[in-house]
């Protein structure tokens, strides 16, 4: 969003991005640093990417930290979460982006491969959310945004996996929603089609696209705007999910 609009609305606040090296949650970093906020860049193998989402965010004028951790590993959470405590003293903002995912037919679909998506894609969330709420609730409130999936609404056959763990995140979103009420606000975006500069159209994308309503990909900075808008305005809202989809969820 334009600087113009939203300003420095979060300086002084305290943001982590879990896998804010690259892609959609790289974009997040950025936004909210152009907010004003410090933000913590949470990375696990995109070290060079990190350091230079780092370096964007304090040209903004923003204080900003690289913090390697595997989310799926709760032991490298509580150390990164330490971490942040001992740098910042507080964090106001968790947004739980890291994530993988993968196509397998679900009678190919190997044990390895289902706690591998699960423990990034819903362990992962519940443990950060852990550590943050603990923090926050010290420090007197905070929010926590997931960043979920269309998939987490819709089945698709050949990712069942995924499907099964961001909906497991929605419904992760709303118990945390509910538990951690009234000082904590929890809910969760859930991106449609993104398409990232370069990035070439596949057959499957491009029908994807003729099936939203809008007739179009969204981009990360659409993600990015979103998680702005409810870290400034989402005062009366918790437990939600939204698409960012243009209009793929519809039924």
């Amino acid at each position: 969003m334009p600087e113009g609009i939203q300003g420095r609305a979060l300086e002084g606040h305290v943001a982590l991005v879990t896998g804010a090296g690259r892609r959609i949650g790289r974009e997040i970093a950025l936004e909210l640093g152009r907010a004003g906020a410090s933000v913590i860049v949470n990375y696990n193998r995109s070290r060079r990417e990190a350091l230079a989402a780092v370096q964007d965010i304090r040209s903004y004028g923003a204080d900003a930290l690289a913090s390697r951790a595997d989310v799926a590993r709760p032991v490298e959470v509580r150390r990164m979460f330490r971490a942040v405590e001992e740098r910042f003293g507080k964090l106001d903002l968790l947004v739980n982006n890291a994530a993988i995912f993968f196509r397998e037919p679900w009678d190919r679909l190997t044990e390895k491969q289902w706690d591998q998506i699960l423990g990034v894609n819903l362990k992962g969330p519940f443990f950060c959310a852990q550590q943050a709420a603990r923090l926050m609730q010290r420090k007197g409130g905070g929010q926590i945004i997931n960043i979920s999936s269309l998939g987490g609404l819709q089945a698709w056959p050949d990712s069942m996996h995924y499907c099964s763990s961001k909906a497991g995140l929605i419904m992760l979103t709303r118990c945390l929603a509910a538990a951690l009420a009234p000082d904590i606000r929890v809910n969760s975006i859930a991106p449609g089609m993104i398409l990232f500069p370069g990035e070439k159209r596949s057959p499957l994308t491009k029908n994807v696209i003729r099936s939203t309503p809008l007739r179009k990909a969204g981009g990360p900075e659409d993600i990015a705007r979103m998680v702005l808008h409810l870290a400034c305005h989402g005062d009366f809202i918790t437990g939600q999910v939204f698409p960012v989809d243009g209009g793929k969820s519809i039924p």
